[in-house]
């Protein structure tokens, strides 16, 4: 991006209150201590702290505008430093300011991904499988958020050619303001989960408001939904019409998975020594074959999506899948650790019941050194809202029920105490034991896992059992 500080305020609904209104803007930051010469400083007012409070700190730092929705006083004393643009909302401003760049400076199609699970890995995926043939720009780290995806947008390669843009909501209206942002040539589906189900309060509802992601895309526009999933494949235009998502357009719904009727299929799925793989189809006609350096469903469905994505986008498909031959979980998403001769499959970025069942479905038919034992270690999945309890109950009794393997659980939190009522419940009695700390856990694992066990860890980011690996090693 490289914008003067007068067409930001006029994109952004604002006027230059303070400084040069020639003042070069090349990038934007929300955080003082992450500035960077030439950046735009957008003091975001949130919970716990107001951006405001660290305007001369970002100039400090280098900032050469800031975003201010407060009153003169701290600006006027800013004079000389920097371009200060005054707005009514720092965040409004900052989501037109993202709007107006997509529309004026960045003509590429743009790829949008949503979903309640699955979507960063989808994102990861469609974005190798388009570097095959395409110069890809995608975003980065978590930047999924009403902050993010307007960063994001501003942030696109001048040279790319298609922009992979994931895209997170968890409340009602926040997806139609980043589909006004994004514009989406295209739209993916990964999953209709529970997460967010505390604000969203039904199933039904977190669908409806993903299905506005369509709301600007174009007359046209394909939006590939995941026909495995009991509510998505039910979608069709009446219906995104009935809901005022596409009034005047017809979008090009394409479903894929498994079945016969899906548009973009995965024919003869099969699990492997170090990974998976299966045939690609499209419309009835195999198209290629694809091998996965990764285990189970969930994440052929995610490569579906980006092979499906690359082809659309013209890359070749035997090219695109030879790329997916080089995807590595990111951190926390799946990815395969040896720790101490403990195998580790890290899988605790983030939880729902969904993404739990399909990591315990990888567990559950992993190999392991003679003797060692398949282990789950568990914490409590958050904002699950009023029967939060009972999917944690849910979940013990899958793993009673539908797992053969799996021999131990260890578990902490308040609500993992659920995992434990669930699979007393269930038909087959597996060892699990709970505990009240972090500390706790980590010491029962210590305890009980040995070398040659394969180990499981999954849960809500902000029950830290990504600090697992990491601690066993000390």
């Amino acid at each position: 991006m490289k914008l003067k500080a007068a067409e930001i305020a006029a994109a952004a609904g604002g006027i230059v209150i303070s400084g040069d209104p020639e003042t070069l803007v090349c990038g934007i930051a929300t955080d003082s201590n992450r500035v960077k010469p030439e950046d735009l400083f957008v003091p975001i007012i949130g919970a716990r702290t107001d951006g405001h409070r660290y305007i001369r700190s970002a100039f400090e730092n280098g900032a050469s505008a800031s975003f201010t929705s407060k009153g003169l006083s701290d600006e006027e004393m800013m004079t000389g430093v920097g371009a200060v643009i005054k707005v009514d909302d720092t965040l409004t401003a900052l989501q037109r300011l993202g709007e107006y760049y997509r529309t004026k400076y960045v003509p590429i199609p743009y790829i949008g991904i949503t979903g309640s699970v699955g979507k960063t890995t989808t994102r990861e995926m469609t974005a190798l499988a388009l570097s095959a043939g395409a110069r890809t720009y995608s975003t980065k780290g978590n930047a999924n958020s009403q902050v993010g995806v307007p960063i994001t947008v501003t942030d696109t390669l001048p040279d790319a050619s298609v922009g992979v843009i994931e895209m997170g909501i968890s409340e009602f209206g926040e997806m139609s303001r980043l589909s006004k942002i994004v514009k989406p040539d295209m739209s993916v589906i990964t999953v209709i989960g529970v997460s967010h189900i505390a604000q969203l309060k039904t199933r039904e509802n977190i669908m409806l408001e993903k299905l506005h992601i369509a709301e600007h895309m174009p007359d046209g526009g394909v939006l590939m939904l995941n026909g495995e999933d009991e509510l998505l494949k039910t979608v069709s235009n009446d219906y995104l019409k009935a809901h005022g998502i596409a009034d005047s357009r017809n979008i090009d719904i394409r479903f894929y998975g498994r079945s016969e009727a899906a548009y973009y299929r995965a024919v003869a799925f099969s699990e492997t020594e170090n990974g998976s793989e299966y045939d690609f189809y499209v419309t009835g006609a195999k198209i290629c074959h694809v091998s996965l350096p990764v285990h189970g469903e969930h994440m052929m469905l995610n490569s579906l999506i980006a092979m499906a994505c690359a082809c659309e986008n013209g890359v070749v498909p035997s090219r695109a899948a030879e790329a997916l031959k080089g995807f590595r979980p990111l951190s926390g998403r799946g990815e395969m650790l040896d720790v101490g001769g403990i195998t580790i499959f890290n899988d605790a970025y983030n939880a729902a019941p969904q993404s739990m069942e399909a990591a315990f479905s990888v567990l559950d038919r992993s190999e392991t050194l003679s003797g060692g034992r398949r282990v789950a270690v568990l914490s409590d999945m958050l904002e699950l809202g009023e029967n939060e309890l009972g999917y944690h109950e849910n979940i013990g009794r899958y793993l009673a029920d539908r797992t053969e393997n799996i021999e131990l659980v260890l578990a902490y939190g308040t609500l993992s105490r659920g995992y434990l009522s669930g699979i007393k419940s269930g038909k087959r009695d597996i060892e699990a034991h709970h505990f009240e700390t972090y500390d706790e856990l980590l010491a029962a694992v210590r305890k009980y896992v040995r070398p040659g066990d394969t180990v499981l860890i999954k849960g809500s980011n902000s029950m830290k059992l990504w600090k697992l690996p990491e601690d066993l090693s000390v």
